[in-house]
């Protein structure tokens, strides 16, 4: 038993130094990504099956790219708060015209974001060669759902993030036309 646990030590300690290598190696990372991704979608494609499970992955990768979207601290919450404070008659702490910058912090980080999205992509790999997961559906309907979901779900996003003016991505420092 105690060589179980040491191996399960080893292991887990390997497996942890690989992440913490992997943190600064941003683009890397998403192509692996998107390697393990297009593997899953051609195991469907080939297969003509599994819809339910591919339908469930990009469920949920909609959920982790909407919360890596959102702010941490969600400005429609805060104007409601403020509006409630107004209408008690307390005091406001400081105006909109001298708001200070607060720099964007998604609720979910990109590393995060990057391991959940491998982790579920495996899982559904894995699960993409049990007969059993494989449950009969039409899956043009599927398809089309996902379509409209997505296309609602990022029409709101784009028009929280327009209201409440941030932008979620880093676009780098601003470069100038220099005299030449």
């Amino acid at each position: 038993m105690e060589q179980i646990t040491t191996e399960y030590k080893k292991i887990s300690v390997t497996y942890q130094e690989f992440l913490d290598k992997s943190v600064p190696r941003t683009h890397e990372r998403w192509i692996a990504f998107g390697v393990l991704l297009s593997l899953f979608v051609l195991r469907i494609v080939l297969s003509q099956g599994w819809y339910i499970v591919c339908y469930s992955l990009f469920i949920y990768l909609l959920n982790q790219f909407l919360q890596f979207l959102t702010p941490k601290f969600d400005p429609s919450l805060e104007q409601e708060m403020q509006n409630e404070s107004i209408e008690e008659g307390i005091p406001e702490e400081g105006s909109e015209k001298d708001e200070e910058f607060r720099p964007f912090i998604r609720r979910l980080p990109e590393f995060k974001f990057w391991y959940n999205s491998i982790f579920s992509v495996t899982l559904s790999l894995i699960l993409a060669f049990i007969p059993i997961v494989d449950i009969p559906v039409f899956w043009p309907i599927l398809v089309m759902y996902f379509i409209i979901l997505f296309s609602l779900t990022m029409k709101r996003q784009i028009q929280h993030m327009v209201k409440y003016k941030y932008l979620p991505f880093d676009l780098g420092k601003a470069k100038y036309g220099g005299r030449n």
